[in-house]
């Protein structure tokens, strides 16, 4: 039977999903189970990878029983995953030798701290593009490589394996092929960006042996067969959650630029061939790699969006669900005045500052319940402008549009804000499953099943837009406050020590 459908595993934060798309890049199918989060201490963040696995291996062909299909009619998978987050196993049984390292984890932060104020951190921002950061996986495979005793006599031997999290389902789907993308790669601070190879001088400030690591391949090309899940299937793809993202907004041209609002936010402009070093508190990444050329494109991670309406839900318990922040956030005409800095384990980009923590700042008896919400609401859109007042600045180009996805993206009143906030058009596609269509995309054009870029652009259509309103001053005396709460909430922790 000829095949017609190419399936997007979707390995995210908080759960894994299995989607089936058709060729005109609809969804025929979806499977998806979440996976805990656990927090051993404060500031760590931990999955288990095993359990992972095991739900992937679960909703894999639960979503080609939801599609009517059989695993015959697939042409591809594609694999997006959540990045950084840092899984070591035993090559021999395939266990982990500790719960996965989430990106989120800010337990490295002394030995990050050490780093940042020597000569290698210029140094390591040069070859990998990234600022030196908690956020990145290196730092943890240093930490588990320190902390559990032989591993790193193991790993010289290559006894036990690293890998971001697509390496870990490939090498279980494929029953042992070791590898990742040029995407998920550059996140780890060990990849040289122009040669994107392991580069040996990133290895030895970080002190990891080269033994562990996967083979680094374009995101699109073989990457192994599947022997279980969805047998005799070709892996037809890998990317970072949020580079494919970018291609599934088909985000092609330099300049275009979108943002995916989850757990936390992701804004990421297409910059083309040409690798534009930030001066701005940026991301310097690989956008995508189909073929023998990368892409590169400028990033801004935001640490908490979507995570900030769930504390309010669940810990403070301003709301009952996630909605009701929109009810009542347009309860209220503005902020009352407050502003709500969600910096709970630091700032990302552009500020880089793990030493921040979260204020509310600004209250008086005036402000309500209401104005609670709208400043939560307006954290994402202010977080937003921080990042894309960066990316022009880095760019030389003002972003003319951006393209959004992700859960947030339901909550109509955000998106007028984020419009208002940034003084341009945001635009929801039609498909919202770009993380899942875009590692579908990249799978289809390695086995034909696309045939060019310029056919995945016409399926592309817009659901919704905004237009930014009238009142640019208010706009900017607002964006000054917010900056003076962000200023406030830097300084407020310092790196705690490891226990012994």
């Amino acid at each position: 039977m000829t095949p017609r459908f190419v399936l997007a595993i979707d390995q995210g934060t908080t759960s894994s999903r299995c989607l089936v798309f058709d060729r005109h890049a609809r969804l025929a199918g979806l499977a998806q189970r979440v996976h805990r989060q656990h927090y051993p201490r404060s500031g760590w963040v931990e999955q288990d990878a095993l359990e992972i696995w095991r739900t992937v291996e679960r909703i894999l062909p639960a979503a080609l029983r939801d599609a009517g299909i059989g695993v015959e009619q697939v042409a591809a998978i594609g694999i997006a995953n959540q990045r950084e987050t840092t899984v070591v196993w035993d090559r021999a049984t395939g266990v982990p030798v500790r719960p996965a390292i989430v990106w989120q984890d800010i337990r490295t932060e002394e030995f990050v701290e050490s780093l940042r104020s020597s000569p290698a951190a210029q140094r390591i921002t040069e070859l990998s593009g990234l600022p030196l950061a908690t956020y990145f996986a290196a730092p943890r495979l240093r930490w588990l490589l320190d902390d559990v005793e032989g591993l790193r006599a193991r790993a010289e031997r290559g006894e036990v394996l690293f890998g971001t999290m697509e390496s870990w389902l490939i090498w279980n789907l494929t029953g042992g092929v070791h590898v990742t993308d040029v995407t998920n790669a550059g996140r780890t601070l060990l990849m040289n960006l122009t040669t994107r190879q392991w580069d040996d001088e990133l290895l030895r400030l970080f002190d990891i042996p080269r033994a562990m690591l996967p083979r680094i391949e374009p995101s699109t090309g073989d990457f192994g067969t599947a022997v279980t899940a969805a047998p005799g299937v070709r892996i037809g793809a890998a990317l970072g959650d949020q580079h494919a993202a970018l291609f599934g907004q088909t985000c092609f041209a330099p300049g275009e630029t979108e943002c995916t609002y989850g757990t936390g936010g992701f804004l990421m402009m297409n910059t083309g061939a040409e690798l534009i070093r930030s001066a701005h508190g940026l991301l310097t990444t690989i956008g995508y790699q189909i073929g023998e050329e990368p892409v590169y494109a400028l990033e801004g991670p935001i640490a908490v969006t979507g995570s900030l309406v769930g504390w309010l839900r669940d810990i403070v318990g301003l709301i009952t669900t996630a909605p009701e922040i929109e009810t009542l956030a347009s309860t209220v005409d503005d902020n009352g005045g407050c502003y709500l800095v969600p910096a709970f384990s630091g700032l990302y980009a552009p500020h880089w500052r793990s030493d921040a923590r979260g204020l509310l700042i600004g209250l008086t008896s005036y402000v309500t319940k209401g104005h609670l919400a709208r400043a939560a609401l307006e954290a994402t859109a202010w977080q937003t402008r921080d990042v894309l007042e960066a990316m022009n600045a880095d760019a030389g180009l003002r972003a003319r549009s951006l393209r959004v996805a992700g859960g947030m993206t339901s909550n109509n009143l955000l998106m007028q804000i984020i419009a208002d906030v940034l003084d341009i058009p945001v635009t929801r596609p039609l498909v919202t499953e770009t993380v899942s269509l875009g590692a579908a995309y990249a799978a289809g054009l390695a086995v034909g099943y696309w045939p060019d870029l310029q056919g995945l652009r016409r399926n592309w259509r817009a659901a919704a837009q905004w237009v930014p309103g009238h009142n640019r001053s208010a706009r900017e005396d607002e964006y000054e406050h917010w900056q003076r709460a962000v200023q406030l909430s830097i300084g407020w922790s310092r790196p705690t020590r490891r226990p012994h």
